[in-house]
């Protein structure tokens, strides 16, 4: 009997391709598949000192833990993604057993069915266009006139042309990001639209106009990518810059799959 606790990483289809050789999980511990009623639950044994509802919720405060756990999650998910289409499940997702993963599983088995035939064969790219700042004018506090002022008046003068500036950037950079998202749309089978970047967040310079996820089949995505990359090159795009990432699996596209009204249902710790 296999004693521990089942973290779940995601659900997929049964496929036959083997996972990366040498993949390690949360905890260190590589993952399994777990099949039942023609799905995969894939899982790592984890131990409950360490992921019982009262230990896991201390250490979903401990920042250097749940990076850890984040990038062990993401391995997995990454892993999966090159080999099936994934239904990741939120981080830290617990169960008491093998059979109340199980009991997950026919839970949601409609779910998971359909949601797994939308997805099958797509990745999600995201695509963000952020403002890129001159030198020296990251924040407020810096962006003083250039020049020594004459007068209060034209340190005011100055002030106001700056502000101007900035603006007309911020406008320009809607607009481009505008019709980058409509491009990016018309090509994918479908988009969401995240809020923007806090930067005191992501410790990404300049203002975040657009943080967008794109559905894409598998099949297409060096397409999608040389549609990105040729926006770089646009004319209108200076003062910009586009950061693509991916492919990732369909994050965007799931729903919260262990979420909602069967969240504390028995058997999930988390």
């Amino acid at each position: 009997m296999t004693t521990g606790l089942r973290y779940v990483y995601a659900v997929c289809r049964p496929f036959g391709a083997p996972l990366q050789s040498q993949l390690s999980g949360v905890a260190g511990v590589p993952p399994r598949l777990l099949h039942h009623h023609g799905f995969v639950a894939v899982v790592s044994t984890v131990p409950e000192r360490h992921f019982a509802e009262e230990p896991l919720r201390a250490h979903l405060e401990d920042l250097d833990w749940l990076t850890d756990t984040a990038r062990a999650h993401q391995q997995v998910i990454d892993a999966l993604t090159t080999v099936t289409t994934p239904l990741p499940l939120r981080l830290a997702t617990v169960f008491r057993d093998d059979s109340a993963v199980r009991v997950m599983i026919e839970s949601r088995e409609d779910f998971f069915r359909s949601t797994l035939e939308r997805l099958d064969g797509r990745v999600e790219w995201g695509v963000k266009v952020f403002t890129e700042p001159e030198p020296g004018q990251e924040s407020e506090e810096s962006e003083r006139p250039r020049e020594k002022a004459a007068s209060g008046r034209d340190y005011l003068r100055q002030r106001r042309s700056q502000v101007r500036a900035r603006e007309d950037l911020w406008q320009k950079a809607e607009d481009f990001a505008t019709r980058l998202h409509e491009s990016l749309s018309g090509y994918a089978e479908d988009s969401r639209l995240h809020p923007p970047q806090n930067p005191a967040l992501s410790g990404a310079a300049g203002r975040n106009v657009l943080n967008a996820a794109y559905l894409v089949p598998r099949d297409h995505s060096e397409e999608f990518v040389e549609l990105v990359d040729r926006t770089k090159d646009d004319s209108d795009s200076s003062g910009m810059r586009v950061e693509l990432t991916g492919p990732w699996a369909a994050y965007s596209f799931v729903g919260d799959i262990a979420g909602g009204e069967e969240e504390n249902e028995e058997g999930e710790l988390s």
